[in-house]
């Protein structure tokens, strides 16, 4: 019975939407040039005004990814580091009752070692500066100092280690160079 009110439905929606396409047909055939223009830019402006907002819409939601990106792009190596933070809040407890100076420096290389994996992991490693020429684009000259014609645009000695994070400086060498 339900099979037959089905079928019967559906020839009724297929009946009015026969009706509904004449209708459009004979109205097209009835509507003046101008009239057809007027209908057309109407959709076009409509078509317009929806990729409009659709666009805005694409802009405020990339807009805020980039925000959320960067605010959480630094997560990952955090997380990496709170262990090392912990091992120094351990070292910490242990240097008020420690009487052995050669457990806490070895407690310290260690925890060193780990920090320094831990970002060479993140793609940290370090410059190679002493005894090289000096290269603006990567060291920063504090002072220079009469090495003699030898040491004469080469680092002498390094203040302060610079740093490349993938092949880009994120930290320039301090050195001292000789003149």
């Amino acid at each position: 019975m339900s099979k037959k009110n089905n079928t019967e439905e559906i020839k009724e929606e297929l009946a009015e939407e026969k009706l509904t396409t004449e209708e459009t047909e004979t109205t097209d055939e009835e509507l003046s040039e101008e009239e057809k223009l007027s209908v057309e830019l109407a959709e076009q402006k409509d078509k317009f005004i929806r990729l409009y907002s659709e666009f805005e819409n694409f802009r405020r939601r990339t807009a805020k990814e980039k925000v959320d990106i960067v605010m959480n792009a630094s997560e990952g190596l955090i997380k990496e580091l709170l262990p090392v933070l912990d091992d120094f809040e351990r070292a910490q407890q242990s240097f008020e009752n420690a009487k052995d100076i050669e457990a806490i420096k070895e407690g310290v290389e260690l925890v060193y070692g780990k920090l320094k994996r831990t970002l060479e992991n993140k793609g940290l490693r370090p410059m190679d500066s002493k005894g090289t020429d000096f290269d603006a684009e990567v060291h920063e000259c504090i002072t220079q100092f009469d090495g003699g014609e030898e040491q004469k645009g080469k680092v002498i000695d390094v203040v302060e280690n610079g740093y490349y994070l993938n092949d880009k400086v994120v930290r320039y060498a301090k050195v001292v160079v000789g003149s």
